[in-house]
Order: C-alpha cells, then sequence, then structure tokens
C-alpha cells in the first residue's frame, strides 16, 4: 500500500535530504496526528506540489505535529506532453466532479473556461471565491491520489481568451472533444507526440455554440471523439485523460 500523503511548504522541504529530521505542523500537522492518527513508525511521504516527494518514518507523534525521519528524497520530473483540462463551467457541480476526477487521473493543469451555453456563470465578485472552491477540490483530490504535484489552476478564460492562450504558449495543441468529430483520439494521437502541451476542450451541458467550434477551427484546433456515445461534461475530460495516460504509457 502506498504511503499517506501530507503537503509541506517547499522552501521548508527544497534542503532536506534522507537522514534529515522534519517536523509537520499546521493544518496538515494536525491532521495527520489528530484525526488521521498516525502513529511513531508508520511510513508517511511528505510533498511540495511540485513533484519533490520525501519518503518519512514517523519518529513521535504529538499534538497536532508529526516528527519525520527522512528516508529517501525523489523528484518526480514533469510528464510530456503536459495534459490540460480546459473545463466548461457546468451547473450541479458536475464542472467540479470533472476536475477532481481528471486530478486523480493525471491531469497536469486545468483551465475554467466561460462557455457561451454556460449555465452556471462566475461573475466578477465572486470569481475569487469560485477559483478558491476549485483550488481546494484539486488540492484535496491530489491528496487523495497521493500525487507529488498538484495540478496548476488557470484563471478564468472566455472562448477568445482561450484561443489567445493557445497562440502565447509554445508548441501547444487546442483539441476539442466533440461528439461529431471523424476522428478517434487515440488515432490522432501519433501527430501530436512533439507537442509540449495538450489542451483537452470540453463543452457545457449544451455543447458547445457554432461560433465556438468556428472560432476553434480558425486557430488550427483539432476535433477528437471519444466513442460513440455523447459524454457528460463531467464524464469527457476523465476519459480522454484515460485514454491519453495508456496511450502516453503514463499508466
Amino acid at each position: 500500500m502506498t504511503n499517506p500523503v501530507f503537503f509541506a511548504d517547499s522552501q521548508d522541504l527544497s534542503g532536506l535530504d534522507a537522514g534529515d529530521v522534519f517536523e509537520l505542523g499546521g493544518a496538515e500537522g494536525h491532521h495527520a496526528a489528530t484525526v488521521k492518527r498516525i502513529a511513531a513508525g508508520e511510513p508517511v511521504d511528505l510533498v511540495d506540489g511540485s513533484g519533490l516527494r520525501l519518503v518519512c518514518s514517523v519518529v513521535q507523534s504529538g499534538a497536532g505535529m508529526l516528527l519525520l525521519q527522512i528516508d529517501r528524497r525523489i523528484e518526480e520530473p514533469q510528464p510530456a506532453p503536459r495534459l490540460v483540462l480546459v473545463q466548461a463551467l457546468a451547473k450541479d457541480g458536475r464542472d467540479e466532479l470533472a476536475i477532481e476526477t481528471a486530478t486523480e487521473l493525471g491531469v497536469d493543469a486545468v483551465i475554467p473556461w466561460q462557455a457561451d451555453r454556460s449555465i452556471v456563470r462566475w461573475r466578477p465578485e465572486r470569481l475569487e471565491k469560485s477559483m478558491a472552491k476549485w483550488q481546494k477540490t484539486i488540492q484535496a483530490a491530489a491528496k487523495q491520489a497521493r500525487r507529488a504535484r498538484i495540478p496548476e489552476l488557470h484563471g478564468l478564460l472566455d472562448s477568445a481568451g482561450l484561443v489567445r492562450h493557445t497562440a502565447s504558449a509554445e508548441a501547444t495543441r487546442l483539441v476539442v472533444l466533440h461528439e461529431d468529430a471523424a476522428a478517434g483520439l487515440a488515432a490522432q494521437l501519433a501527430d501530436w507526440r512533439e507537442a509540449r502541451q495538450l489542451l483537452l476542450v470540453v463543452g457545457p451541458e449544451g455543447g458547445m455554440s457554432d461560433r465556438e467550434l468556428a472560432l476553434f477551427d480558425a486557430a488550427g484546433a483539432d476535433r477528437w471523439r471519444l466513442g460513440q456515445h455523447v459524454l457528460r461534461s463531467s464524464t469527457a475530460g476523465p476519459a480522454a485523460l484515460a485514454v491519453l495516460g495508456e496511450a502516453l504509457a503514463r499508466w
């Protein structure tokens, strides 16, 4: 069984190596010692969210803290290409379910997308709160999946902003997941193995508008189809990540 994971600041972990001792306090220390009741002698992993993993043994468990001895230091590289989920805002929490599952399946970054047909709207006065909720969802899923890297959360984009973002990023391909696409996802993957990033665009409940599809086509986007059935907004992104995880030998 893999070790439970706890997060710590990268500055606090950067100089540590095998044989060093580290005290995990704060919210994570409280969760480990008081909620999870992790005891002396048990193994845990400390991660910084950016690829550093310290495999540790608990020396002492106290009130809201763990004293840890570091057994091994591991630097987990950033996978290539980066897989970015462009998730349309969706009602009934389907967008949050999508990013939660995508994080468990290995997504590298998430972009919230205000699509034309999104019923949910992030108003300026609630933008910060909405972003914080998505960040919390991603971090909790990364911890549950015991990842050393927390997926990056980009700011909210509309369709024109998404096209500009794609154009400004080097070796980035825009991939629209759409039921009317002729090409299957896995069959087209060989064409994009040199890309540094694949942006997987998932529409809202009502689908993408003709205006958006024309905008993406003009930007050189590809359309990929996952299968013969229409998937929900909460399902399409994770399904694509599962296919790509296998095809790219991540799994």
